[in-house]
């Protein structure tokens, strides 16, 4: 898999988004995608109760450990690269949660506008 450039939505160096847990489609860390990312994890999300029980909702169970998986379950306040069509559909249901768009890489644009990701834009990180 060839790892496409990490560059983030504002045109900078795409930031890590989380170590612990450790996130991202190549468990780097980084929201880092390649072609076969179908799923686009390219939004650095800080996960919300409302949030993880919307995505729970419609059917992705991101708070459940699954230690078959070495997933141990997110928390309110942990950060995860989610797929760019899941931010957008929390969004158009009034649950998304704040993004980092320092850690959210470029290849979001194709699914969501940069003015939505400003419109949930985190705290920089210092």
């Amino acid at each position: 898999m060839k790892m496409d450039t990490s560059v983030n939505v504002l045109g900078g160096r795409l930031e890590l988004c989380s170590n612990d847990p450790k996130t991202g489609f190549f468990r780097d860390g980084h929201c880092n995608t390649c072609a076969e990312d179908r799923g686009s994890h390219t939004v650095c999300a800080l996960m919300t109760a409302e949030f993880l029980a919307f995505s729970k909702y419609v059917g992705n169970d991101l708070s459940t450990p699954r230690p078959e998986f070495g997933f141990s379950g997110l928390n309110p306040g942990d950060q995860w690269c989610l797929c760019a069509s899941r931010f957008l559909q929390a969004h158009d249901e009034g649950c998304a949660p704040k993004v980092r768009l320092e850690a959210t890489h470029a290849r979001a644009l194709d699914i969501v506008p940069l003015e939505v990701l400003k419109q949930h834009a985190a705290e920089a990180q210092g």
